[in-house]
């Protein structure tokens, strides 16, 4: 900053407030265009699958009208075993059907919970359940000592269930959130998942590969399991209470 020594004292400092201003104003515009183009870039193709008031674009697997302990608290999507109106599993699903795509959410489980997410399920009157046609990514209360004993870590929280342990245990406690970061991509035959920021599954999605997955697995016999690669989103009910918020989707690529 460089000043006339002509100039009075107080045209120095009018002089160097309004260039300080002009700088200060400069720089509010474009921090304001960064943030805006950071936001556009974070947002782009992203849709949101919950509305945080109601289950629109959402129904119980099977076509029931009977949404059977789900609802939606203070902008949250609950499942609560207690609010069943009928004893059966009535696990929740998208109305629309996805191929390629990436689906952020977050969950938390009660104790001793457990649920699921499950991609590509077909309903059909002749699947009783959506586990029969969709792979799972387990949704589990990892401090659930006995059922993680007994079932290994194939099964807890963050594994391919039935199929792939996670790489890493990043669960955190029942009763706190967690997030999921779900990419399946038939086009370049890959499916991940990064749980709490971390990458902790990787598997091919279709091909010799999975066929080879499925068939070491207690699916090997299903004959129906894995198959499509079109198929609704499914977040299950397994009898424990389970919350959902922040559920998007970006579909890609065909």
């Amino acid at each position: 900053m460089k000043f006339d020594c002509k100039d009075s004292e107080s045209e120095k400092i009018a002089n160097y407030e309004a260039q300080q201003m002009t700088f200060d104003m400069r720089y509010f515009f474009i921090s304001v265009g960064l943030l805006f183009l950071l936001g556009c870039n974070a947002d782009e193709g992203w849709i949101d699958l919950f509305n945080g008031e109601n289950l629109d674009g959402w129904h119980v697997y099977g076509g029931s009208k009977d949404y059977n302990g789900w609802d939606v608290q203070g902008g949250v999507l609950v499942f609560d075993p207690a609010k069943r109106t009928t004893p059966q599993n009535s696990s929740l699903m998208t109305d629309k059907q996805y191929t390629n795509f990436e689906l952020s959410m977050d969950w938390m489980i009660g104790k001793n919970g457990n649920s699921g997410l499950f991609w590509s399920v077909v309903e059909d009157e002749k699947y009783e359940q959506p586990w029969l046609t969709g792979p799972e990514i387990q949704i589990v209360d990892d401090g659930w000592t006995e059922y993680i004993e007994e079932r290994g870590d194939i099964n807890r929280a963050g594994s391919l269930y039935g199929m792939l342990p996670p790489t890493e245990i990043v669960s955190k406690p029942s009763g706190e959130w967690n997030s999921y970061v779900l990419r399946i991509d038939h086009k370049a035959n890959q499916g991940y998942l990064i749980f709490n920021d971390v990458k902790v599954v990787e598997f091919p999605i279709h091909g010799s590969a999975w066929d080879e997955m499925v068939s070491e697995s207690s699916f090997a016999d299903w004959e129906a399991f894995g198959i499509s690669q079109t198929g609704h989103i499914c977040l299950q009910d397994y009898g424990g209470k389970v919350a959902f918020r922040n559920i998007k989707i970006r579909e890609l690529p065909q």
